[in-house]
């Protein structure tokens, strides 16, 4: 059953990114199975050359913290930071939303490379954009 929806929740993916031009992933979800599958299906995105952009806020700006131990997830053993870098080394923008580092107490500095603090100004213009299709989590 878990499979045969991992496998839907793909298809899914495929078929929304086939239809778009560029995928926002939202992910704001305290889950590490969450974390991970928003960026699992960001991933997928990207391999179908899909412009991918992810915005991490409230417990999913941890994963962009330096040092941050989370669990490994099932079947393949990493964890939602080395997913979240995998998807960045395939070209995504990462940023943590704008309030995220002054609530959590955390600076710029203590962000993985190649994360950056949002501006939602720009993050407002780009989910106007057409062809922009977002999946939350």
């Amino acid at each position: 059953m878990k499979k045969s929806l991992v496998a839907a929740a793909l298809l899914s993916c495929a078929a929304l990114a086939a239809q778009a031009d560029e995928l926002f992933v939202s992910i704001h979800s305290a889950g590490v199975m969450a974390q991970g599958a928003g960026l699992v299906l960001a991933g997928q995105a990207l391999e179908q050359k899909v412009a991918v952009r992810v915005l991490l806020c409230d417990a999913a700006g941890d994963i962009a913290l330096q040092g941050k131990e989370m669990p490994a997830l099932k079947p393949r053993n990493v964890t939602p930071q080395q997913l979240l870098q995998k998807v960045m080394a395939g070209g995504a923008k990462v940023e943590v939303c704008a309030l995220y580092l002054p609530n959590s107490g955390k600076q710029p500095a203590d962000l993985i490379s190649g994360v950056t603090p949002a501006k939602p100004a720009d993050v407002a213009a780009h989910l106007m954009k057409p062809g922009v299709r977002t999946l939350a989590f």
